[in-house]
């Protein structure tokens, strides 16, 4: 895990893919790295394996390396010490008009957003009117101290000191972590290396009943204020109504906000299924003039253009790290090639484990790759996640970790599925060309297991450009009507059938299928 102190932190379980992420981030942007051997009482430590992987990985020498036990406070003095005598002070003049770097901030009642800031160069005091680099909204400073480590007051920060500060910022969305304060009358050049949070997941969100509409829109407001990371814009379907549009940081992400707009704010929405960004070439003045702009971004898969006037389409890539034992060499190679990856490198990490560098559409990646990778190692993966950069899954055995990779051209068609011809909004989605007969195909299979039966036959069809790719009947509940039929003329049993047929065909055509909330996702993984 990386620090905002300028030190990395790698644990007893060795080298993982997330550790080398994080490591290149601080070697890039030029961190003094401390490193430490955490939780070395444990039975399983091996410590001189570990050493032997970091001096492998990262060219650290093995006397560099720090050895601590938290539990025991075995070390803990020796890394303090290391931190004052291997980390240089910060370089600052209070005589610099005032620059501040926020790194965290939360959200309290009353207060609105309250900032934690290292102070760069200069001072901020109590009363000073200051400005956001990124927003370019200014603000007047209410309040500023010390973190002693409950919030302490003081009046004023000077440069080289970490504190917080209130200045009525009434949403999250207007302070950043990454972002540059200073005094609204002394302009500085922003700390460089900012970046905003960019969603990599998008899905669409729909009240239960459309009168349930402000209800969610506030509740929503209300809950990005503490997850500013969350982009909101509306959307709408003619088979949903109006709702928003979502975009997340990843799936866990996204799952954890919807549980928490359910359970904090007794939220019941449909939910779609999750999908990514991509970006189309428009061809034809016409078209171009209709839609605003040559390339435009589709985060709702819906509102994909007709084929005939797409010129080009683009799918987002992601650069990823995989670290298994090398006795799962053979398995790692077809589950790349099966999710259209292109392995661009492989090196051992030690004599029992190998480090896969590939490149992965983002969409191969999403739902459920991460489960089959796990399959790999037997099913004894557990997961964790970085927050302030990729995202990241990390294993005893296994690991996996990825980043933004840009856009790559790509053959593309939006798979449109359908019960009893009616449009299912919630599961259409964009898929490679190569893989939409085979991914339709498992998904109305998946569609027929998991809808419940109905009084009539229900048709769950997958299809691209008006052609069904697959076809799959939910057959009905039966009621034998000729039960009370004890013989006599057979036209009695037939009238019998034949209303009762006609009765069904009515009710498939007024009937409504009702669908579980947890089908879209139960449909989408293996």
């Amino acid at each position: 895990m990386r620090f905002s102190t300028q030190e990395i932190f790698f644990f007893y379980l060795g080298v993982q893919a997330q550790t080398v992420a994080n490591f290149f981030l601080a070697f890039e942007a030029d961190l003094t790295i401390l490193p430490v051997l955490n939780k070395i009482d444990l039975p399983g430590a091996d410590v001189e394996t570990v050493q032997k992987q970091m001096k492998n990985v990262f060219d650290i020498e093995p006397d560099e390396i720090l050895q601590v036990s938290a539990k025991h406070g075995t070390g803990v003095e020796d890394v303090l010490k290391a931190v004052i005598d291997r980390i240089p002070p910060p370089t600052t003049d209070i005589k610099k008009p005032f620059k501040g770097l926020v790194f965290d901030s939360t959200y309290e009642k009353f207060k609105g957003a309250v900032t934690n800031v290292s102070v760069k160069d200069g001072v901020v005091k109590k009363g000073d009117k200051i400005v956001s680099a990124h927003t370019k909204k200014s603000y007047e400073v209410q309040d500023v101290g010390i973190l002693y480590p409950e919030q302490t007051s003081t009046g004023c920060l000077y440069g080289g000191q970490v504190g917080y500060m209130m200045a009525n910022i009434k949403s999250m969305t207007d302070v950043w972590i990454g972002d540059t304060l200073y005094h609204e009358k002394s302009p500085v050049e922003a700390l460089p290396g900012f970046k905003p949070a960019k969603p990599m997941v998008f899905a669409g969100i729909y009240p239960m009943d459309q009168s349930e509409y402000q209800a969610l829109k506030m509740a929503l407001e209300k809950l990005t204020m503490n997850d500013p990371s969350v982009s909101v814009s509306n959307d709408n379907s003619e088979a949903l109504g109006v709702g928003f549009r979502l975009g997340f940081l990843g799936l866990l992400h996204m799952d954890v906000f919807n549980q928490r707009l359910e359970q904090e704010y007794d939220a019941s929405v449909i939910p779609t299924a999750p999908n990514v960004s991509y970006k189309v070439k428009i061809k034809g003045d016409k078209n171009i003039k209709f839609y605003g702009a040559e390339e435009i971004t589709i985060l709702n898969p819906c509102k994909l253009p007709d084929p005939s006037i797409i010129e080009a389409q683009y799918e987002p890539m992601v650069y990823s790290t995989i670290i298994v034992p090398v006795d799962y060499i053979a398995d790692i190679n077809p589950l790349c090639m099966e999710r259209r990856g292109e392995i661009l490198d492989q090196s051992y990490i030690d004599d029992t484990r190998i480090m896969f560098k590939v490149i992965f559409p983002l969409n191969e990646i999403l739902i459920d790759f991460y489960d089959e990778l796990k399959s790999v190692s037997s099913g004894y993966a557990r997961y964790a996640i970085t927050v302030d950069a990729p995202v990241s899954y990390g294993e005893m055995d296994i690991g996996f970790d990825y980043e933004d990779h840009g856009y790559q051209e790509s053959d593309l068609v939006k798979i449109i599925y359908l019960l009893n011809g009616k449009e299912l909004d919630e599961l259409t989605m964009i898929s490679h060309i190569t893989k939409a007969r085979q991914k339709g195909r498992e998904i109305v299979e998946k569609l027929c297991k998991s809808i419940p039966r109905q009084l009539f036959k229900v048709s769950v069809q997958a299809c691209v450009g008006g052609k069904v790719l697959a076809r799959e009947d939910i057959q009905p509940y039966r009621k034998d009507v000729t039960a009370k039929c004890y013989g006599g003329d057979i036209s009695r049993k037939n009238k019998l059938l034949k209303r009762q047929a006609e009765g069904k065909k009515k009710m498939r055509m007024i009937g409504k299928i009702s669908v579980p909330k947890d089908v879209f996702i139960k449909v989408l993984t293996k």
